[in-house]
């Protein structure tokens, strides 16, 4: 019997091995952590994370041939392929600070790979990691392989939160690269095996070991960059009367371009995008490519600037004052259908509209109280360190209060802030709403999810990314 194991059991690495023994009922799975609770919560009914569809898929297999565990050495060493899943974080200091990645926990798994194996054994990447970490990666265990072979191989994942069980049921491609030797060769075909048991052949492409890895990356640039382009139109779109949305239609219709990741927003956010970006960057400037560093920067800068725009159009718009004006922020994960804040656009909004001394009453179905807390007095990049490893949030922010529905955050409130398309913000009673906001009241929607007409039909003041202005906003300075 095959048996795999994988370290690091968050977002990648639980999803990905849980569809895995789905699918492979021959092969033994183990998601292993050293987060005590992360396994527990694996383990209970209430997964540590929320994506529509994993409930079922782990429940029927747990227990069987997929396992959860904190013996992390007992599962990696009995393991024919192991997964490293490790959180790959932004570099805080030293070398690299601010762009470079962190491979602190990469090395440290490695080493531990190493120290505990008794067989050959295929070692998978599955974090984003810079191009040439399996180089890195390669060093260490072959200088301390103890007559043991490993061969590396990079199998970046493609997931999309909120979809991330459909799109490893029927994924677009599975990528694995190796060595091109006759054992880089093998392993990689040990791997095509496991995925061949519910991926079409056509769909398993194979490369060298630097383009899997660097694929991962281009692919998050070339999304990322995506999401900035219409940004930076939607900004023009306000500037000249134009309406982004009609925009973005007619330029998706072209079957070159294509309609996907055209919807203008408060910004992008996610685990991934900036910080492989940002990692992108560094690589092209230690290789002496200054100006394709530059060119991606850029994706980030105007990424940066949209949401700052917004929070100086809700600060302009309220007689360029928010401080101490009740807020109501509609959604604060990334995207909808996902619990995940990680580099969430509504971070740097809310720390915004706190800098200028608003109080703000937070309301999203998926995300914690203490999550959001832990978001706003967080420094940057702490995030992506294990949360053992996480400084504790002893600091509460005052001005924040956390409601458990949308009635409650808007109550009182002079303004709301749309920034997560969650579909319960489009069905809202909008009226009943109004009713019980301060005058004027404004709806600031970050994700062009409501109807504005409607809502100033009521008597909202609206404003709508790359829309047409209201005529109240005409007369306000749109970037302070």
């Amino acid at each position: 019997m095959v048996k795999i194991c994988c370290i690091g059991a968050g977002y990648v690495g639980g999803p990905t091995m849980a569809v895995i023994a789905l699918k492979c009922p021959s092969i033994e799975v183990a998601v292993v952590d050293i987060s005590v609770s992360r396994i527990t919560a694996w383990n209970s009914d209430q997964l540590p994370i929320y994506e529509p569809g994993l409930d079922g898929v782990v429940k029927q297999c747990r227990g069987k041939n997929l396992f959860f565990s904190t013996d992390v050495e007992k599962h990696v060493s009995e393991a024919d392929i192991v997964f490293v899943s490790v959180n790959t974080p932004t570099k805080t200091r030293g070398l690299g600070a601010g762009k470079a990645a962190d491979l602190t926990y990469w090395e440290s798994a490695a080493r531990m790979i190493a120290d505990v194996s008794k067989s050959d054994k295929i070692v998978v990447e599955k974090s984003t990691v810079p191009v040439k970490t399996a180089e890195a990666i390669e060093k260490i265990l072959t200088h301390n392989s103890k007559g043991i072979k490993f061969q590396i191989l990079s199998n970046p994942e493609f997931l999309a939160e909120g979809t991330a069980i459909q799109d490893l049921l029927k994924p677009d491609r599975v990528l694995i690269g190796g060595r091109e030797t006759p054992e880089g060769q093998k392993a990689i075909q040990a791997l095509k095996d496991v995925y061949a048991h519910w991926v079409p052949e056509d769909r398993i492409l194979t490369t060298n070991l630097w383009s899997a890895e660097l694929s991962k990356l281009a692919a998050n640039a070339f999304l990322a960059q995506r999401i900035s382009s219409v940004n930076a139109m939607s900004a023009l779109c306000e500037a000249t009367g134009a309406d982004v949305t009609q925009v973005s239609y007619a330029v998706g219709t072209d079957t070159r371009i294509g309609p996907k990741f055209l919807n203008a927003s408060v910004g992008f956010g996610g685990s991934c995008f900036q910080k492989d970006i940002l990692n992108l960057v560094y690589i092209c400037e230690c290789n002496g490519l200054p100006e394709v560093a530059e060119y991606w920067k850029q994706v980030i800068k105007v990424n940066d600037y949209q949401k700052n725009r917004f929070v100086n159009r809700v600060v302009s718009s309220m007689f360029n004052t928010v401080s101490n004006k009740k807020i109501a922020i509609l959604g604060f994960a990334f995207k909808k259908d996902t619990g995940d804040t990680r580099e969430t656009p509504a971070i740097d909004v809310c720390k915004g509209l706190l800098g200028d001394k608003a109080r703000l009453s937070i309301y999203d179905p998926q995300v914690t109280e203490d999550q959001i807390q832990r978001d706003l007095t967080m420094n940057k990049f702490d995030w992506d360190h294990p949360i053992h490893l996480q400084p504790m949030s002893p600091s509460t922010v005052k001005q924040v209060s956390m409601v458990w529905d949308a009635y409650s955050a808007t109550k009182d409130a002079h303004g709301i802030c749309i920034l997560t398309e969650w579909d319960e913000f489009k069905t809202l009673d909008y009226k009943k709403i109004y009713d019980n906001m301060q005058k004027p009241a404004f709806v600031f929607d970050g994700r062009n999810i409501v109807n504005a007409e409607k809502l100033r039909e009521i008597g909202f003041i609206v404003y709508s990314i790359g829309k047409p202005l209201d005529p109240w906003l005409k007369d306000m300075p749109a970037v302070a």
